[in-house]
């Protein structure tokens, strides 16, 4: 495609928003084109970011948004209800790392690629998505192997183990044919025995500004493989979703996955 890509940011006045904003002003792939933000946002009137045409403004709705080629969505549930009633219209991309879904919202996204294109992760790194890979095919080689996965983030985090994680239990486990509810193993104290073959097991650090380090450890008889991504700033997250975006315009409906922006770049 030779002309920028026309982008929609949906939830731009958020953490996540603002990130991909900043971000935009030096990427020529893209020309934004719409902007969504909550109805309670003190935004609205003002330009999206600094340099953007005079006429883009922020926006509450969809109803008056010009064409788009694909949208990314950091909001919530109701704002992405509203942006995929938008796509499915018009047949555009959605990339969305919007968690939380109930099983109805779940139930549209899963029948909206029948449609349109739709990338969803929990997690934008690219870093991690290749670890991802990587650990997929390291525990499928080194079935005899143990794994272990340890997480570190910011005192702040309120939930544990992480969802980048609990993710890569799920791969690892995959790749040995069995669930991760069925191997994983979340507390370790006192007498706890011996290791059961074929466990997962999860270690938490938190405290002070950690932004996000995930180590997955696969231990054999003398010796041991890991597998460590380290992320130093948010921006890669943004980063990441961006690329998504640039990936998956233009292509046919269904569902995708980081993993195969990665396999095949653009």
């Amino acid at each position: 495609m030779t002309r920028p890509l026309r982008l929609a940011i949906n939830g731009a006045s958020g953490r996540m928003g603002s990130a991909l904003l900043d971000l935009l002003g030096a990427d020529d792939r893209f020309t934004l084109v719409h902007a969504v933000v909550a109805a309670e946002s003190a935004h609205d009137g003002r330009p999206v970011f600094p340099g953007a045409a005079d006429s883009l403004r922020y926006a509450h709705e969809w109803s008056h948004a010009p064409a788009i080629d694909v949208v990314i969505d950091f909001s919530g549930p109701t704002g992405l209800a509203a942006a995929l009633d938008h796509c499915q219209i018009h047949g555009t991309a959605l990339v969305s790392g919007t968690t939380g879904l109930d099983a109805a919202l779940e139930a549209r996204l899963a029948d909206a690629g029948k449609r349109m294109a739709v990338l969803r992760a929990a997690n934008f790194s690219l870093g991690v998505a290749v670890l991802t890979r990587l650990l997929r095919e390291a525990a499928a080689a080194l079935r005899a192997w143990d794994v272990e996965i340890v997480e570190a983030h910011h005192g702040r985090k309120q939930d544990a183990p992480s969802g980048t994680a609990l993710a890569l239990g799920r791969v690892a486990a995959d790749a040995r044919q069995t669930t991760l509810e069925r191997a994983a193993v979340y507390h370790r104290e006192g007498r706890t025995g011996e290791r059961n073959d074929g466990s997962i097991g999860f270690a938490v650090v938190r405290g002070g500004d950690i932004v996000g380090e995930h180590t997955a450890m696969l231990v054999g008889m003398g010796e041991r493989l890991e597998l460590i991504h380290r992320a130093t700033d948010r921006s890669i997250f943004a980063r990441g979703a961006m690329q998504a975006a640039y990936w998956l315009a233009g292509r046919e409906p269904g569902h995708w996955q980081l993993d195969d922006v990665i396999a095949t770049p653009r």
